[in-house]
């Protein structure tokens, strides 16, 4: 496996949420770096052998407004 994605939006607690594409790795943070931080670290722990090259963040803000 050469990359792995993330799917990471805002916590209703603040902060923010990381959810692994087709593996179950989840983890969080309250800033951007150390969300970014912690996905490394939940990588490494996840995969002890053929740890993906790539680690890819796909960020995901959701907005509403009035009609």
């Amino acid at each position: 496996m050469t990359e792995i994605i993330f799917v990471v939006e805002e916590s209703p607690e603040g902060g923010f949420e990381a959810k692994a594409l087709g593996h179950s790795i989840f983890t969080d943070g309250d800033t951007m770096e150390e969300i970014k931080s912690n996905v490394r670290e939940a990588v490494h722990c996840h995969f002890e052998e053929n740890i993906p090259k790539l680690i890819r963040l796909h960020f995901v803000k959701e907005e509403v407004i009035a009609a």
